[in-house]
C-alpha cells in the first residue's frame, strides 16, 4: 500500500499559512530534505487555494528540484468548483476526498504527497489516512495565521528522525500510529 506523506512548513507556534512570512534562511539541509521528500512521491493532493496559488507560480519557476517535480507530477485537487487555470497533469477529485485518497493509496505507485494545503491536511489527518508527517519548523514565532494542528482529534505519533539545520530549522519526521 502507498503511503500518504504530509509535508508542511511551520513556524515554531504551528502556523502553516503563508510560510514565506516566516521562512527566511533556507540552507542546504532544508533543501536536501525537500528534495528527499519529493523523490519518493508520484502524486500530490492539493486544496483549491494551494492549486490556484501554485498553478500561477510554479509553471514559470526555476526553483529546483521542486519546479520540475510539481509541474510534472500527477496532481489531484480537492474542490467542488471547476478550475480557472489549467496546469499539466491535474485531475479534480471526484467525490469525497477521504475516500478518494483511500482508493488512491490502494493503487500501484510511490508515495502520495500532501503539500501546503491546510484544510486538506487537517481533513486527512482527522480521518486517519496520513501515514507520515514531514515537518520543517522555522525558528520564528509567526504570532498569527492558520495553524496546521488546530481542531484535530488526538493523534499518536512515533518519531522517525529529526535534525536541526545550520540556520536553526527543525526537521522532524513522524509516523502516525494507527
Amino acid at each position: 500500500m502507498r503511503k500518504v506523506v504530509l509535508t508542511e512548513l511551520l513556524s515554531l507556534d504551528g502556523v502553516a499559512e503563508d510560510p514565506n512570512k516566516f521562512f527566511f534562511d533556507w540552507d542546504e539541509v532544508v533543501d536536501a530534505k525537500g528534495a528527499a521528500v519529493i523523490a519518493t512521491q508520484d502524486a500530490v493532493i492539493l486544496g483549491r487555494r494551494s492549486y490556484d496559488e501554485w498553478s500561477e507560480f510554479w509553471p514559470g519557476s526555476d526553483i529546483e528540484p521542486f519546479a520540475t517535480f510539481i509541474n510534472g507530477v500527477a496532481k489531484y485537487v480537492a474542490t467542488s468548483t471547476p478550475l480557472d487555470r489549467k496546469w499539466a497533469n491535474t485531475t479534480l477529485v471526484d467525490g469525497e476526498l477521504v475516500e478518494f485518497v483511500r482508493d488512491l493509496r490502494n493503487q500501484p505507485g510511490a508515495d502520495i504527497g500532501v503539500h501546503a494545503s491546510i484544510s486538506v491536511a487537517q481533513a486527512l489527518l482527522a480521518a486517519g489516512v496520513v501515514d507520515e508527517l514531514r515537518l520543517v519548523i522555522a525558528p520564528t514565532i509567526a504570532g498569527s495565521g492558520r495553524r496546521l494542528l488546530d481542531g484535530l482529534p488526538a493523534i499518536r505519533l512515533e518519531s522517525i528522525r529529526s535534525t536541526t539545520s545550520p540556520t536553526g530549522y527543525l526537521l522532524v519526521d513522524y509516523r502516525v500510529i494507527g
